[in-house]
């Protein structure tokens, strides 16, 4: 099973053009996910809309309280695949305990910069902001700015990481969230 995490405000629903391409390309069917999105409230609301490869399963919305990241450890697993957004997290879980006393974790994967356990990662690096061409998760969000051009694809190093000047975090709930002041454990 699979699902997609999709932002709900003011009874608007965001970036759903690319929510769309993402389950057609994870399961090969074209759903129109608006057919089935209708938000509760104004608020802003995280919408979690579970299915499989033949259907929509079941739609829920919750309310959104953004969670603040200012530190990171790195984390390095060269096995981990999460290419599709799959229902079951419990490898990313398993990553995200080993944050120690940091917010969250950087995942690395065989020396490539990928993601967090949340969000795709770009950094300041070189006067682009750049997001891991080998990212674990081909985001909504990511997939909207690199065909903006605002940010653009080039594997990330860890060495890379400690040289950029700023990072950002990107997903379909908090879009591009620069974060100031943060600090890296490796």
């Amino acid at each position: 099973m699979f699902f997609e995490t999709i932002k709900c405000e003011d009874f608007e629903v965001f970036n759903l053009d690319y929510h769309n391409k993402r389950v057609a390309n994870t399961i090969g069917l074209n759903i129109n996910l608006q057919e089935y999105i209708n938000p509760i409230s104004s608020a802003l609301l995280r919408c979690k809309v579970i299915y499989d490869e033949n259907q929509i399963l079941d739609v829920q919305y919750f309310p959104y309280k953004k969670r603040d990241i200012k530190s990171f450890k790195i984390v390095v697993d060269d096995e981990i695949n999460y290419s599709k957004k799959y229902l079951d997290r419990t490898k990313l879980d398993e990553l995200y305990e080993k944050r120690d006393t940091c917010d969250e974790v950087i995942i690395v994967k065989n020396g490539i910069v990928t993601d967090t356990t949340i969000a795709n990662i770009a950094v300041f690096y070189e006067n682009f902001w750049i997001s891991s061409k080998n990212c674990l998760l081909n985001g909504t969000t990511r997939a909207r700015l690199i065909q903006e051009k605002k940010i653009f694809e080039k594997d990330i190093t860890l060495d890379m990481l400690k040289n950029s000047s700023k990072i950002a975090l990107l997903n379909a709930m908090i879009d591009f969230d620069e974060i100031k002041d943060f600090n890296i454990k490796y």
